[in-house]
């Protein structure tokens, strides 16, 4: 969205000096690389944004919305070691340019670098700001860690499934915004509902990005179309057909979740058509306009400018509308 180009901007100058260091190479040329692969860094432009709209130089929120990329960025390296995921972006995987101990340390690297980036504000502010990336990082692991025990579990509920993407993925979106708020020195009202605003955008983007990695043009997603069929990940998509499909389709389902062809292609095609015609597919596009309302909903209660409260439904609109 336009509006947004004036954060890419500074966000994308503030990123090419953000790493000042390159020796040792091996460690560091990893990190310049991943994030050099950009991305709409939608979280750190979250945080400039938010600090703007409550009419503090976003400048200020700098430091957080680079913490913000830099833990992003190395939570996107391990996920892609532990998914064994051979793109990212478009682009080779760390790992699959390097190796896993490379991943692993530079990842490593990434999350250290993203805490110095507080040391900049005064001692007030970065207490409150470190110890919201601190619990926010906590929930980030939880949920990667629910996520792959899903993987083996076939008892797994759409409200696990929900707290799982809360945790993995829409906590660090709220924390994002909550940090800009932070930063603008906002009443604590306002914090709290920017976060819960935060969080369920962020749930509705996650359910988003499942629904692309199926239904997603290959050529424009960035990632692997069918990844999460192919690693037998348990998505809404999937717990919901089995609950609203046939028996025929739940048993066929739980089949093919439990082979793994050296070609999947057929099986990426078979699930997809199951998804359809259960209505899975449907009702997971109804999942992410709920909580998009939900997010809207909060948005009266935020002590913004009614313009600023239009850009941020505008916002929500985009994410829920993207088809890449």
């Amino acid at each position: 969205m336009d509006f947004l180009k004036k954060y890419s901007a500074l966000l994308d100058d503030s990123l090419a000096k953000a790493v000042l260091k390159n020796e040792p190479s091996q460690l560091y040329d990893p990190i310049n690389y991943i994030l050099s692969l950009g991305g709409k860094r939608l979280r750190p432009v979250l945080t400039l944004m938010v600090c703007d709209f409550f009419e503090v130089d976003y400048e200020k929120a700098v430091p957080s919305a680079l913490a913000i990329e830099m833990f992003h960025n190395f939570s996107l390296i391990h996920d892609d070691i532990m998914d064994n995921a051979p793109l990212r972006r478009g682009k080779r995987t760390v790992h699959e340019k390097w190796d896993v101990n490379t991943g692993i340390l530079s990842g490593d690297a990434m999350l250290i670098l993203a805490y110095q980036f507080f040391e900049c504000y005064e001692p007030k502010m970065f207490q409150e700001l470190a110890k919201l990336f601190s619990e926010t990082a906590l929930q980030v692991c939880e949920g990667q860690q629910h996520d792959m025990d899903f993987e083996t579990r076939d008892d797994v509920l759409l409200s696990e499934y929900i707290k799982m993407i809360d945790h993995k993925t829409a906590v660090l979106v709220g924390a994002a915004m909550k940090m800009g708020a932070i930063v603008a020195e906002a009443a604590e009202d306002d914090k709290e509902n920017i976060y819960q605003f935060g969080k369920n955008l962020g749930i509705a983007f996650q359910l988003q990005d499942d629904y692309l990695d199926v239904f997603g043009n290959p050529e424009t997603f960035g990632k692997q179309v069918g990844g999460d069929i192919i690693s037998n990940k348990k998505t809404f998509l999937y717990l919901t057909a089995a609950r609203k499909g046939s028996s025929a389709q739940a048993e066929e389902l739980e089949h093919l979740f439990d082979i793994n062809p050296k070609d999947p292609t057929d099986k990426i095609a078979r699930i997809t058509e199951i998804f359809i015609q259960s209505g899975a597919a449907e009702a997971t596009q109804a999942e992410i306009e709920k909580y998009n309302n939900l997010a809207y909903s909060l948005l009266d209660a935020i002590n913004i400018s009614e313009e600023n409260k239009e850009q941020l439904r505008l916002f929500g609109d985009d994410l829920m509308l993207r088809k890449v």
